[in-house]
This record gives C-alpha cells, sequence and structure tokens, in this order.
C-alpha cells in the first residue's frame, strides 16, 4: 500500500512541479527538492539531481509552448543558453562536494535571497 500512496505522491509533486514551470518558466525545483528531501526522505544531493532531470523534460514541453505561442526573444537565446549551460554543469560538479547538509543549507539560502529580491 505505501507504494501505492508514494507514487500517487510523486506524480502530484510533478503535476504541481509541471503547472508551475508552465506558468513561470522555471521554478520547478522549489517544489521538488524539499519534496523529496522532506516528505519522502531522500538525501539531499539525490533530491537535487532529480530535480535537475525532472526539469529537463518539463522545460522543453513549456518551451514549445512558449515557442508555438510568440513569447520567445531570439536575440536572448543563445547568451542564456551558454550561461545556463555552463552554470549548470559548474553546480553539479560542485554539489558533487557538498554534504547533504551543506546542499541543504546552500538552496535554503538561495531560495530565501530569491524570495526577499521578489519582495523587493
Amino acid at each position: 500500500m505505501k507504494n501505492i500512496k508514494e507514487k500517487f505522491l510523486l506524480v502530484s509533486a510533478g503535476t504541481v512541479t509541471g503547472v508551475l514551470n508552465g506558468i513561470f518558466g522555471g521554478g520547478g525545483g522549489m517544489v521538488v527538492v524539499p519534496f523529496l528531501s522532506s516528505i519522502l526522505s531522500k538525501p539531499a544531493r539525490v533530491a537535487h539531481a532529480t530535480a535537475i532531470l525532472v526539469i529537463l523534460p518539463v522545460s522543453l514541453a513549456s518551451a514549445i509552448v512558449y515557442l508555438v505561442n510568440g513569447y520567445f526573444a531570439a536575440e536572448l537565446f543563445t547568451a542564456v543558453s551558454v550561461g545556463v549551460l555552463f552554470g549548470g554543469f559548474t553546480g553539479a560538479v560542485l554539489l558533487n562536494g557538498f554534504s547533504d547538509g551543506w546542499a541543504t543549507i546552500v538552496f535554503s539560502l538561495v531560495m530565501f535571497a530569491a524570495g526577499l529580491r521578489m519582495i523587493f
């Protein structure tokens, strides 16, 4: 029975992640990481790595919708893509050196800073 409950929770979290990504163009990690680490008790590094792998197909699906509807600035694409690829690779390498505790602390600080930035 636990397996069915866990699968339901995972599908639910995936749905919320997809909706957030579709609306905001990103941000699913802020849902997936705490969900996996807190509710399903997965190690922080596993939660972060899983979030990245989950976000890729969600982002591609959102990108298709944005392209079809004309919400796309071609001049930004190349520069942002290069930065995201470089940053994603660098972040993945750095995450490998973090303990689960440090990964959680850094993630929390980044989310807190982002929240403050959104308010102010």
